[in-house]
């Protein structure tokens, strides 16, 4: 052989090597995995509420920035296309996807509630224009300025003594005589910063500023934990005091978990990124606490007080708190939860794992949120945009 075509076989060598190495980096087999099991064909998402043959806006949303995350445009498109044509009656100004959709007790198939769900109104809007954005799709930008203008005309509210805020929904969180209901787990700082972005006329910092408020008001968060629900009192036209939720109760658990995670991803240089892990830092100090080491399952802010379950502590509940205790410069506790994440879904999906040993979907949610993050396929930019490993090296997945 030459020396000229054994130089020239060298060199294919390694560009082959290199696009392999490539393809490697730019797969996310949690997202491909998770699809597979949770996502139709059609992209209708399985199992995500309490019944495994329903759906809900949440599943829908959280998979379409998943979809965005992995490269997957052709999930991203399909997903979307089910979601307004099945849940918003395909008139998505007018109407906001409604949260569940399944088998109707007259046996036909279509949207059980029509109330929305603003998280997943919000994740859905903020998918679309980051999808607009990096696969230049002007599509999805109109279809989220849609959606935005809707949430402003319905979800946004304005509060006296607090501002502008978000309604967890259009119906059943706005009372007579003052009250209001919130879930501080809906609101994502980097959403609200890239909404306006978008749109920077509508609002969106105050309702950033009013939620920051919330998280460290210490007359109902004494112990710097995020609750479920928090209720808002109004005490004259122009005063109002933050509540425990009349509806519920003081518990932080399932829905709260993810707003220490939110925090942990905001980006360092958010104005009040800083402020809000401060707010927050009970959960640190309940977690350094438990046996375990691990975040308590259920937890009551207004005392601080565990409840007692065994020592009990979902996976996804560890997954949500790796980037929060990150961020608070609390590394042991954030290997600790990491360590923990990597072995359960190492062991779940084994290949000789059965499919009953995957974990369930909101711990696997949950679960792709922070490893994502923690693999770099992500980060969220002080202006709200999201920065995506695959920009800059992988071609778009069709």
């Amino acid at each position: 052989m030459s020396p000229l075509r054994s130089m020239a076989l060298i060199a294919l060598g390694s560009l082959m090597c290199a696009g392999v190495a490539q393809a490697q980096s730019c797969d996310w087999p949690l997202w491909q995995n998770y699809a597979k099991r949770f996502v139709q064909d059609d992209g209708r998402v399985l199992n995500s509420s309490m019944k495994p043959t329903e759906s809900s806006s949440e599943g829908q949303s959280y998979a379409m920035f998943f979809a965005l995350v992995g490269n997957d445009r052709g999930s991203f498109d399909k997903l979307w296309t089910w979601t307004k044509a099945n849940m918003s009656g395909a008139d998505i100004g007018q109407n906001l996807p409604g949260w569940l959709w399944g088998k109707k007790p007259d046996n036909t198939w279509g949207v059980i509630d029509p109330n929305s769900a603003s998280d997943a109104d919000l994740w859905m809007a903020y998918a679309l224009l980051e999808a607009a954005r990096v696969w230049n799709a002007p599509q999805y930008r109109a279809d989220a300025q849609l959606m935005l203008a809707n949430v402003e005309r319905n979800l946004i509210v304005r509060v006296p003594g607090l501002g502008k805020m978000l309604l967890p929904g259009p119906v059943g969180y706005a009372h007579a005589g003052g009250l209001w209901r919130f879930n501080p787990s809906y609101q994502v700082l980097a959403q609200l910063r890239r909404f306006h972005k978008e749109r920077p006329n509508a609002g969106w910092n105050e309702v950033a500023e009013s939620n920051a408020r919330m998280l460290a008001d210490t007359a109902s968060n004494p112990h710097g934990l995020a609750a479920n629900w928090v209720g808002y009192r109004a005490t004259s036209a122009n005063t109002g005091l933050f509540v425990v939720d009349p509806f519920s109760d003081d518990l932080g658990s399932y829905d709260a978990i993810r707003t220490y995670m939110w925090a942990g991803m905001t980006a360092k240089a958010d104005p009040l990124a800083a402020g809000m892990l401060k707010s927050l830092g009970g959960m640190s100090r309940a977690t350094a606490a438990a046996a375990t080491g691990f975040p308590p399952e259920k937890i009551h802010v207004t005392t601080g007080e565990v409840e007692k379950n065994n020592g009990y502590s979902p996976i996804g509940f560890s997954a949500s708190t790796i980037a929060f205790f990150q961020a608070r410069g609390e590394t042991a506790l954030a290997q600790l939860q990491k360590a923990k994440v990597d072995d359960a879904l190492n062991k779940a999906l084994a290949p000789s794992a059965p499919d009953s040993a995957q974990p369930i979907y909101y711990d696997y949610m949950l679960s792709l949120f922070s490893q994502g993050f923690s693999d770099q396929k992500y980060r969220f930019e002080q202006d709200g945009t999201v920065k995506l490993s695959w920009e800059a090296a992988c071609a778009v997945t069709r």
